[in-house]
């Protein structure tokens, strides 16, 4: 059996925490930035926390 490969955009985007959450950024702070308010890019530049029901697929993806 072969190892199993992490997948490269996964790993790319996703970081794991000391105590073994999975960090990701926050979508929509790239582009069309004009008509957003200060506070709502604010809260768009800081890490969020990858939900529980999706953690299992982000697992896999990282292999760990």
């Amino acid at each position: 059996m072969p190892k199993m490969k992490t997948h490269s955009a996964a790993k790319k985007r996703l970081r794991l925490t000391g105590s073994g959450k999975v960090k990701r950024h926050k979508s929509c702070k790239r582009h069309l930035l004009t008509h957003k308010s200060k506070s709502q890019k604010r809260r768009l530049g800081r890490s969020a926390v990858v939900k529980p029901c999706d953690i299992a697929r982000v697992r896999l993806l990282l292999c760990i």
